[in-house]
């Protein structure tokens, strides 16, 4: 409006505009009720031109100011009045089908009407698709179309059909107006487009269309008109409100009262014992919250749709209350292809919010359920109910309806169905994640997958029809966050998730016009939109590149196509197996050839291709830091992504029922009562053994000297409440990160820390339950647990399941289709020998001979023992040639040649028929070019030991087709979890997985031989689905039983001679006996470990006008050799260490205290006159000095937390001579720059004060949300009682008052452990400073300061990562010892 005057700034301004022609407007600025008109018309506009400026006038104050415009000669004057409006957002494209569903979605983003402006004839036509998906979909749309006068129709005139009702039922409201007059009052103009925009946007929403003929002259040619069809306008041109105004009651004020079939459905709801909640497609923020609230009220299993936003929704963590209050089910859809969860649900009561679901499944599934109460909440009238088994219809805004419940206090309890739904869900969807993790190509269900890592709150999805939506509905999945910006939100108001606005066009469901629809919605929204579309949905809409280059008043897309080069979809129906293949490819498929990116070159659109699974990593995240739209071309085919969702299916169907097997055998059981399933922990007994060996193990070097050989470990027994106990072995080897000491330490904390803990009888699923399990209940990180202790402490757990449900370890873990089948003679697991090659080739090929005597069929030579590889395959030779061609052998290098000396070894025994040689080569990279190389097979075995974490990520890089076989010991790999996890991989690529002991004693191998078992029968079943080339019968490394001399039991387990087979072999029935019946050899045990007692009293000690009485815990050694005094964090307590405390107290005296105002120690100043009493660093240093001397005269090892972490350094720099070591963790010396200083203790100083103003809680709100335990750590601060003192605290100690200690650093000699969170970014920064402040000039400095970084741990290492500590701990304390 550059030839308007401008408008007077003002504090508060409403301004419109309404133009009359390009010379001609009225403009208005209220200022304080004060109007103006700022133009008279000089010169009088057509009569076309002044209806056409009423129409968009009103759009404009009704908050329509998005329009879309299509060129053409009969609508000019809209087109025009539109474009020349200052408020208006113009749009245009030549196809007026992709600008219609260009409109659409706008309104499905922005909630607000899109105005079409179209010329006459086919233009209109081609709006009908458009009109149809909004009109089924409930979108609001006003389409203004022009038209030929009355005088043209019917009779020749060129562009001229009937458009009167043209788009029929599909359109909420129609009118035909008349050709502008001024003998018609203006009056009427701004009435029609009040009531078409009420109708688009009342309930039930949806298209308008008001038909506009002119005459000519179509373009602003002046020409006389009355300016008295102005009248009564006068009001209405001097402000900004609409000429009509349509009010709408609250809906909710309906259910103040309730009626009685309102009361009805309450008491459906109150009655119901198998609900379950089903949530559709939502639209609004409200509407989601609402739903949550629904969730968390219920505690109903919940289903939902892609469409909902809760799909892919973003969580904070996965915290046990949280999972019980939110029970999600999001991969009920393929649980469904199993007919035995079909028949076992049963459901009686459905509510479903929220409109259209996409699982076909899932609706079948409620269809065959019935009959049980089905309640529909839908705003809109139209009937939803496809299958017709809705009983209840109430007709509700979503808020509406959550709010009526959540007042009317309906009762909640979580159902035992809700519990199986969601551990059923969780084992499909692990198995889901597994195939799409491991299989190599790009795949169209991983592009599902992975999407939900692209996106974030601050983004939105748009889904194509055809597959893209179903494999985000069917693959799509939550994901964790750790933003503490988004979710310290969601977890003050008890929701704790954040979501995903995720739309597409369900109406009609067609393909057409998606990408227009997905441009659109982007600019509504306001969003950065993800679009993830077919190729054929694609070339459909190619038109609409023309207006994505129009990016106005929206973020960049990212545009997703999937180019499997036809329509994939018809892949999935009956009909593929049915038809001639070209005929399917010709006129079902429709293939084609067409360059996506050579469409893209051509209208300016950034183009990406990616063919791998890294292409599109790498892709998606270019696009995600571009600031323009981005395509990127994913290629695909037909048939090799119909096979892989066949694979999909056929393991998800396979987990399913062996999940719904297992779920039917706990539900069965009497003893377990709670509706969660859980088993509870009495308590925890730990014994020391050590038996003899025969021989040293081999995984030890070669000696001459040494005549006796033992093996050292643990024995874990768990009590459950019912009295039912589990046996577990622990057993490091030394050669691996862990010792027995390490062991010991972790044993120790574990003793503490499940005492009373709940076992969910699910564990036994395996699938990632036990790593949930040790973070939820626990409350440490799975991957700090050692190897060999988080073994024994799944062995223990399943031994204690087995025998609660009177079964074993095998059962528990195999769900038996037939329960004859548990007791088959046949259940034997063969095994391989194990021979050291230390002799001459004869020698070791006698023993060879010797051993298949006794019936191995099976034998594995232990290598390289002597570093000469020709002497090793000389070795091999021999065997060879003693014992024939029918006996596996099996090499194992241990890893102890070069690639030189391993390719050496290769040349000598490729005739040899080596079944395959176990780690040949030192470095890990040599391996795959070894087996290029070489042509030898390759075992992996200290690969696998050395992954403790994100195993399918790093095993990828090993899917060589020789690479045969992955050899793995629970012990070393961290439990049966791990070890199933790598032997599904190792089936999945064709490659033995070989379960293999460490020389551990019978109560282990018992558990192995039962492992190893249950494997070749997963093997088994796995070949029945995939139908891949079938494993062999493997021998399992179990031989090291002939390596016992002793036994932690009185009842070895016993492998023999097979009658029926004639090999070596274990029995499954016997170590399922040993098991069950299973008794301590006492003779072994050397050390009985028991859990030490806390040791609590108080001491008052006295600095100047300071007086503190100090509440003091100990535990551990009585003598003063070790003494570990342990100082908290501000609001802590010394309660934050006892865990700790616990694990290292069989080597130390370890004490903790209440600093002063905290927990119960108790602070008092003497007033003394003209002095301020007041706290600071020195004299709480000073304090505890005291108290320390007090307490021991020996010299302590200081360890602190963050507040106590400054007080340790500042005692071990000043009172060096009671000190001689300290372990800081979030530590800092301090702040050196003078402002910084000032700043800090203003905030300090600002936040005591508020504390004492409002209490702890809103302090509190932003520590250890990432914590499981996050609601029993709070509670535990908010115990604090003596605020006074703790502000005190705070202020006195504020690191900007207290003296910088960075100049003393530089002299310190006194050995430090710096510690910090790998995610604590700021101390990372401060203890690298801190290192380099104490190292510069000192030459052994490394010797004396170490600094660890703790693993994915933020602030409050000590609470994240327990385990991590201890082991630090241990290590500081031995370097103490060996310094001093």
């Amino acid at each position: 409006m550059a030839d308007i005057m401008e408008l007077k700034e003002s504090p508060s301004s409403t301004q419109f505009c309404f133009r009359l022609s390009p010379i001609v407007a009225f403009a208005t600025n209220m200022l304080d009720q004060a109007n103006k008109l700022f133009y008279s018309p000089e010169e009088s506009a057509n009569i076309n031109a002044v209806w056409a400026s009423l129409i968009i006038e009103e759009c404009s104050r009704l908050g329509l100011r998005y329009f879309c415009i299509a060129p053409g000669s009969r609508s000019s004057p809209l087109a025009v009045a539109a474009s020349s409006h200052a408020l208006i957002t113009c749009i245009s494209c030549f196809d007026e089908r992709s600008l219609a569903f260009h409109a659409v979605g706008y309104g499905r983003g922005s909630h607000i009407p899109a105005v079409v402006i179209t010329s006459s004839g086919t233009a209109v036509s081609n709006l009908l698709p458009a009109v149809v998906e909004a009109s089924q979909d409930f979108v609001p749309l006003i389409l203004l179309t022009a038209d030929r006068p009355p005088e043209l129709q019917e009779c020749g005139a060129n562009q001229a059909i009937y458009q009167v009702n043209h788009f029929g039922s599909f359109v909420r409201y129609f009118f035909n107006l008349p050709t502008p007059t001024d003998q018609i009052p203006a009056k009427m103009v701004l009435t029609t487009v009040d009531s078409a925009v009420h109708w688009a946007t009342s309930t039930p929403r949806g298209p308008v269309h008001i038909n506009c003929p002119f005459r000519e002259p179509l373009e602003n040619s002046p020409s006389e008109w009355k300016s008295s069809c102005l009248k009564g306008l006068d009001f209405w041109i001097t402000n900004g409100e609409p000429y009509t105004k349509y009010i709408h009651m609250q809906q909710s004020c309906r259910f103040n009262n309730a009626t009685g079939q309102l009361i009805d459905i309450l008491n459906l709801i109150q009655r119901a014992k198998s609900g379950l909640l089903v949530i559709g497609a939502i639209h609004t923020e409200d509407e989601i919250w609402a739903a949550l609230h629904l969730v968390k009220h219920l505690m109903w299993p919940v289903v939902t749709d892609i469409l909902s936003g809760l799909r892919l929704r973003k969580h904070f963590t996965s915290f046990p209350d949280i999972e019980g209050n939110f029970i999600f089910v999001d991969h009920l859809d393929h649980a469904l292809f199993s007919k035995s969860v079909r028949e076992w649900l049963e459901i009686d009561m459905v509510i479903q919010i929220g409109s259209r679901i996409t699982s076909k499944r899932i609706c079948q599934m409620l269809d065959e359920c019935v009959p049980f109460s089905y309640i529909m909440v839908d705003k809109n009238p139209n009937r939803q109910d496809p299958s017709h088994i809705v009983t209840h219809r109430v007709q509700s805004s979503i808020v509406g309806f959550v709010d009526f419940l959540l007042k009317a206090r309906v009762p909640h309890s979580r159902s035992k169905l809700a519990t199986s739904l969601q551990v059923l869900s969780k084992m499909v969807e692990w198995e889901i994640q597994f195939q799409i993790c491991i299989e190599c190509s790009l795949t169209e269900p991983h592009v599902a997958h992975v999407m939900s890592n692209a996106l974030s709150s601050e983004s939105a999805l748009f889904l194509g029809n055809s597959m893209p939506i179903r494999d985000a509905d069917m693959y799509g999945h939550s994901k964790l966050i750790c933003s503490e910006s988004v979710t310290s939100l969601m977890l003050n108001s008890d929701i704790p998730f954040s979501w995903i606005r995720v739309a597409g066009n369900r109406g009609a469901s067609g393909i057409d016009g998606l990408l227009s629809t997905a441009i659109g919605f982007a600019v509504g929204c306001n969003k950065k939109v993800f679009c993830v579309i077919g190729d054929v949905s694609f070339l459909h809409d190619t038109n609409s590149l023309a207006i994505l280059n129009q990016s106005k008043l929206r973020e960049p897309m990212t545009i997703l196509v999937l180019n499997n080069h036809g329509g994939g979809i018809f892949s999935f129906l009956p009909l593929a197996n049915k038809t001639e293949p070209s005929i399917l490819h010709q006129y079902f498929h429709t293939s084609h050839n067409i360059s996506i990116g050579k469409l893209c070159l051509a209208h300016g659109i950034k183009h990406l291709h990616a063919q791998t699974k890294v292409e599109l990593e790498d892709a998606l995240f270019a696009a995600q830091n571009e600031d323009k739209d981005c395509l990127i071309e994913i290629e695909s085919s037909i048939d090799g992504n119909a096979n892989f969702h066949s694979i999909l299916r056929k393991f998800a169907l396979q987990t399913a029922e062996n999940t719904i097997r297992l779920l039917s055998a706990s539900l069965s059981q009497s003893s377990i009562k709670d509706e969660f399933l859980y088993f509870k922990v009495h308590k925890i007994e730990c014994s020391q053994y050590r038996i003899a060996l025969c021989a040293p193990p081999t995984s030890t070097s070669l000696g001459h000297d040494q005549k006796d050989f033992y093996r050292g470990g643990f024995i874990l027994s768990l009590f459950l409440e019912d009295g039912s106990v589990g046996f577990g072995e622990i057993a490091p080897l030394e050669i691996h990160r862990e010792n027995l000491e390490d062991a010991e330490n972790q044993l120790r904390f574990l003793m503490h820390a499940m005492k009373g803990v709940k076992i969910s009888c699910f564990l036994s699923l395996l699938k990632g339950s036990f790593s949930r399990w040790i973070w939820n209940e626990l409350g440490i990180l799975p991957s700090s647990i050692f190897p060999s202790v988080r073994c024994g402490l799944e062995m223990a757990i399943l031994n204690a399941i087995a025998n609660a449900r009177g079964s074993s370890l095998l059962d528990i873990l195999h769900s038996w289709t037939n329960e004859k089948d548990k007791y088959q003679s046949s259940t034997k697991v063969q095994v391989c020998a194990l021979l050291d090659s230390n002799g001459s080739p004869a020698e070791v090929a006698s023993v060879a001979a010797a051993l298949v005597e006794e019936g191995y069929s099976a034998i594995k030579l232990k290598v390289a023992r002597w570093g000469d590889p020709i002497h090793s395959a000389l070795i091999i030779q021999e065997v060879r040639k003693k014992v024939g061609y029918h006996i596996d052998i099996r090499a194992d290098a241990n890893r102890r040649w070069n690639y030189e000396e391993a390719m050496e070894f290769s040349s000598f025994v490729k005739d040899c028929g080596l079944q395959y040689i176990e780690e040949p080569v030192q470095d890990e990279d040599d391996i795959l070019k070894f087996c290029e190389e070489s042509g030898l097979p390759v075992a992996l075995d200290e690969t696998v030991d050395n992954i403790h974490e994100n195993h399918l990520e790093k095993l990828a890089r090993f899917s060589h087709p020789r690479i045969v076989a992955i050899v793995i010991k629970p012990s070393i790999v961290g439990g049966f979890e791990n070890a199933a996890l790598i032997a599904q991989w190792a089936r999945q690529l064709g490659k033995m997985a070989v379960i293999s002991a460490a020389f551990e004693s019978s109560l282990s191998l018992s558990a192995y031989v039962q492992f190893s078992y249950y494997i070749d029968m997963q093997n088994a079943s796995r070949f029945t689905v995939s139908h891949n080339k079938v494993v062999p019968s493997v021998a399992h490394g179990l031989g090291t039983y002939r390596w016992l001399k002793e036994d932690i039991t009185t009842n070895p387990v016993l492998i023999d001679r097979s009658p029926h087979s004639k090999f070596i072999e274990a029995s499954v029935a016997d170590a399922r006996q040993l098991l069950k019946n299973f008794q301590v050899n006492q003779n072994v045990i050397n050390n009985v470990i028991t859990e030490d007692q806390v040791h609590t009293y108080q001491l008052t000690v006295e600095l100047d006008n300071v007086s503190c009485l100090f509440r003091v815990q100990e535990i551990g050694q009585k003598n003063d050799d070790n003494v570990m005094v342990f100082l908290h964090g501000f609001l802590g307590t010394g309660d934050d260490w006892i865990a700790i405390m616990k694990a290292i107290s069989g080597s130390a005296r370890c004490i903790s205290v209440d600093l002063p105002g905290h927990g119960k120690s108790i602070i008092n100043t003497v007033k003394i006159p003209g002095q301020e009493p007041c706290l600071s660093l020195e004299i709480v240093a000073g304090l505890l000095h005291n108290l320390i001397d007090h307490i021991t005269p020996a010299k302590v090892t200081l360890v602190g937390y963050s507040m106590g972490a400054r007080i340790a350094l500042y005692m071990a720099l000043k009172f060096g001579f009671k000190a001689k070591g300290a372990v800081l963790i979030s530590g800092s010396p301090g702040l050196n720059d003078k402002l910084a200083r000032k700043i800090r203790a203003a905030k300090d100083v600002s936040r005591a004060c508020s504390m004492v103003a409002h209490g702890l809680q809103l302090f509190l709100e932003s520590c250890f949300r990432s914590h499981p335990h996050f609601n029993r750590i709070i509670a535990s601060r908010l115990q604090q009682h003596d605020v006074q003192s703790l502000a005190k605290m705070l202020s006195g100690l504020s690191i900007g008052k207290q003296p910088s200690l960075w100049e003393d650093l530089k002299n310190c000699r006194m050995p430090l452990l710096l510690m910090y969170g790998e995610k604590d970014t700021k101390f990372k920064k401060t203890t690298e400073a801190m290192i380099n402040t104490m190292c510069s000039g000192q030459e052994k400095c490394n010797n004396i300061h170490e600094v660890v970084e703790v693993p994915i741990t933020g602030h409050a290492v000590h609470l994240e990562n327990p385990l991590s500590i201890i082991s630090a701990l241990r290590h500081f304390m031995t370097r103490l010892s060996m310094l001093n």
